[in-house]
């Protein structure tokens, strides 16, 4: 849900999500002059309950705690765009924001617009998106845990934390085969989390059907995993998937049966989340429940195909035929291993003709032509947001600039948590397959799904990814939670890097307005944000 107010010279824009809730401002020329900030009121989720939003940045004469949360009407926010991680799923939320002037210790404000959401709901409707909160090194996380490691048997509270509901929506998703009128088929790369095998066996025990195939190679420990922890479930309902290469899925299909004993398909889960620890503690992973049979039906039928126990050689042969590229037709559930790329080429297809903004969150090698299109040239004026982790660290994108920082936090770090890759090969902490192009339009594009966009995802994994246009409530329940984590990585940047703010240099408030000359610089990146975001347009512009 979006909402859009404009009063006393101040705009508010907002973007609602599930979980997080971005705010766009913007000022006129007159109200910028002397601007100190923005307080920005919050009241909700019950009626009366008001607070202000919270930084950690304080004005240079105060001598608090460095990066201790402060209300914005006491040390404002000295950004055009703020967002609001602390609401909850299917809620209303009330802002007001104001302007304010004068000096530290003197503040003045101005009255400004105000306007009411709603988060969007992962329990109804055709899309159901959860993203979990990841980053355990975050200040949020030790600032309620302390060093607590989300590992430990007892710490489950800070496993909660961490989940944000994305364990739950997906056990749920398993347990609605509530009797014998229902199937819920599983295609799995890893296979890991013992909840999900409970939940299966009271699916079973009901009388509905189960199936599961999983990854399988030869000498592979993942296999082994995968086996182990299915050991409990009958050898009847699951089948491995033995591959020369990855069986990547992750998607879950939900079918009632009908009279005649075939299925209707109801519903899809997908995204990027496997059933282990630590991609659902961990990594920040998304789940994508679509409510339309047509989408699930499409998944279904790959389904009956690799149960069946199909050689990956006849799956592609299958997928180049039955399953072709349609360009342009969404939404659309798109299948590999394929021939001739014909997926990226769609991926790229749809990056190369974004026209306003790109944010992007992805993960290993990409192929050449796809990681061209993202990071786009030194002429486009498509303002882009991304973050790409490979095994060693994580590469932001911000239009036509770059930062790195560390995949991993070896020691604490203003109050950072260590991290903990225990069970994990490699520091993949981003394990997002997501591109969602012209967000700041009523027809954006969204890609998920497990596809990671390389040469080996397309013509030799099994991969499946979802493209949706023109909803522009599914792209800003992605777009706000993206942009949390790209937010939380340049901060991480910030603090450590040489080129960024550094270590030594405590990071402050500015005493007057020049923080707002980069948001009013032609051309510049915080230019067109402010601009865009603080105005979408109609239609595809």
């Amino acid at each position: 849900m979006r909402a859009h107010a404009v009063k006393s010279g101040l705009t508010l824009q907002a973007y609602a999500g599930t979980t997080g809730i971005l705010l766009a401002m913007n000022t006129t020329a007159q109200r910028r002059r002397g601007l100190l900030g923005f307080a920005i009121e919050r009241e909700g989720p019950q009626p009366g309950r008001v607070a202000w939003l919270q930084g950690s940045l304080r004005f240079p004469s105060e001598t608090a705690a460095v990066n201790t949360p402060v209300d914005s009407n006491i040390a404002p926010i000295q950004k055009y765009r703020w967002s609001d991680y602390c609401v909850y799923p299917d809620s209303s939320y009330r802002y007001k924001i104001h302007g304010v002037y004068g000096s530290p210790g003197k503040l003045r404000y101005v009255d400004g617009p105000e306007i009411t959401v709603r988060t969007e709901s992962v329990t109804s409707g055709l899309h159901q998106i959860i993203f979990n909160r990841a980053a355990a090194a975050s200040q949020a996380y030790t600032r309620r845990f302390g060093k607590a490691n989300p590992d430990a048997p007892e710490n489950q509270a800070a496993r909660d934390w961490l989940s944000r509901g994305l364990r739950e929506r997906l056990l749920a998703f398993l347990d609605a085969a509530q009797d014998s009128s229902w199937a819920v088929d599983v295609a799995i790369y890893e296979f890991e989390l013992p909840e999900t095998v409970a939940v299966l066996s009271t699916v079973l025990s009901r009388g509905a059907r189960v199936r599961i195939v999983y990854h399988a190679r030869s000498e592979d420990p993942q296999t082994t995993h995968n086996e182990e922890t299915l050991e409990p479930l009958p050898d009847t309902v699951k089948r491995s998937r033995l591959t020369s290469a990855i069986f990547h899925h992750k998607f879950c299909v939900l079918s009632r049966i009908q009279p005649d004993g075939s299925k209707q398909p109801v519903s899809v889960l997908t995204g990027s989340t496997n059933f282990t620890a630590n991609a659902v503690y961990r990594q920040a992973n998304v789940l994508h429940v679509m409510n339309d049979g047509g989408i699930a039906g499409r998944y279904l039928q790959l389904f009956d195909r690799l149960f069946s126990g199909d050689p990956p050689t006849e799956t592609r042969k299958y997928i180049n035929s039955a399953h072709p590229v349609i360009s342009g037709a969404y939404p659309q559930a798109i299948f590999s291993p394929r021939s001739r790329l014909s997926d990226l080429q769609e991926v790229i297809e749809i990056i190369v003709n974004a026209k306003r903004d790109l944010v992007f969150c992805t993960t290993f090698s990409l192929l050449d032509e796809v990681e061209t299109a993202l990071l786009g040239d030194e002429h486009s004026e498509v303002i882009r947001y991304g973050l790409q982790n490979t095994r060693s660290r994580i590469t932001g994108t911000h239009r036509r600039g770059h930062f790195v920082t560390s995949a991993m936090i070896n020691s604490g770090l203003e109050g950072f948590l260590k991290e903990s890759t225990a069970g994990q090969a490699g520091n993949i902490f981003i394990h997002l397959k997501t591109i969602i192009t012209d967000f700041s339009t009523t027809e954006p594009t969204i890609i998920t799904g497990s596809n990671n966009f390389s040469r080996n995802a397309s013509s030799s994994n099994d991969e499946n990814m979802l493209i949706i246009s023109g909803n522009s409530d599914v792209a800003d329940i992605y777009v706000s939670e993206m942009m949390r984590l790209y937010d939380h990585y340049r901060f991480r940047f910030n603090l450590r890097s040489k080129t960024g703010r550094g270590p030594g240099k405590r990071m402050t408030l500015a005493d007057n307005d020049k923080w707002t000359e980069r948001y009013f610089a032609p051309q510049s990146l915080m230019y067109y944000e402010r601009v865009r975001f603080s105005n979408p347009v109609k239609g595809k512009k």
